[in-house]
């Protein structure tokens, strides 16, 4: 009986976690398994396998595609760069400055995120048009003479995308800021460091956990984001969610969407662990 009790004790932590392994194999393993081998089917023109073939690899090994995935790594590492920009003093101030109000300000800053998505992309829509907020602002500045339209661009899209991914990047350097001790600080400039010195050499470097995260957290998602560059940038950009999204809810078309999602997860794949590198390396100087 003793020995029962005791092998239940070992074993229950991995009882409880058998039900997400289990998911995690169904809902991700799995898929990208079935995407893996769909990208090599050859199939005639009734559906019936016919066998392997690269040729829907090699299909997307031409200038226009690597254009896409180009003008998508471009998209997704300027979307982090300027979520970072923002981020990073919004979190410093939640962690350091804001002191009483910090959980109010935290909860308006997560609060709006609580509502669908596709509201807040109508949302910007009557801020960007002609009639919208910004051109109002800008004609009562005297900064144009007449109203522009700001939506169908790449400046309509950029705005959405940091507007959609800040908080990725707000709450883990936050969190990582919010275990910071606040010694180090007066300490650096007891010993006559000055503020940027003491960014630079203390306060980046024992954050960079919440800073690797954050920009892994925005740069991933944005390199295959569809929906707001196809709301917000009306079909005059071509990114890879909308090639990927083209194919696999086209017609017949269902193994060359997995053969395109293959090459350029491989391609993220290959900037995502460049970035690691680079994160690593940067870091280990200071």
């Amino acid at each position: 009986m003793k020995a029962a009790k005791q092998i239940i004790k070992e074993n229950f932590p991995f009882a409880i976690g058998v039900p997400s392994l289990i998911w995690q194999f169904i809902f991700f393993y799995l898929p990208l398994a079935l995407i893996f081998f769909s990208s090599f089917l050859h199939l005639s023109e009734t559906g019936a396998f016919e066998g392997f073939t690269l040729s829907h690899i090699l299909q997307f090994l031409n200038p226009l595609y690597l254009k896409v995935i180009a003008s998508s790594l471009l998209l997704a590492l300027s979307n982090s760069i300027f979520c970072f920009l923002i981020a990073y003093p919004l979190a410093y101030y939640l962690a350091f400055r804001a002191k009483k109000s910090k959980n109010l300000l935290l909860f308006f800053f997560i609060v709006p995120f609580w509502t669908n998505f596709l509201l807040h992309v109508y949302a910007w829509f009557y801020v960007l048009e002609k009639e919208g907020f910004v051109n109002q602002i800008l004609l009562l500045l005297h900064l144009i003479d007449e109203p522009s339209s700001l939506l169908n661009s790449t400046f309509a899209i950029m705005i959405m995308m940091v507007y959609y991914y800040l908080p990725f990047m707000v709450l883990p350097i936050y969190s990582a800021l919010e275990r910071f001790d606040i010694r180090l600080i007066e300490a650096s400039y007891d010993l006559g460091a000055n503020f940027v010195e003491t960014l630079k050499r203390i306060i980046f470097p024992l954050t960079k956990r919440g800073i690797q995260a954050g920009f892994f957290l925005v740069f991933i998602p944005s390199f295959g984001e569809f929906i707001i560059p196809e709301l917000m940038g009306g079909d005059k950009k071509i990114f890879v969610g909308t090639v990927i999204s083209q194919y696999i809810l086209g017609e017949g078309t269902g193994s060359l969407g997995s053969a395109f999602t293959l090459v350029s997860s491989l391609c993220l794949l290959i900037f995502v662990s460049l970035f690691y590198f680079l994160f690593k390396k940067g870091f280990a100087k200071r």
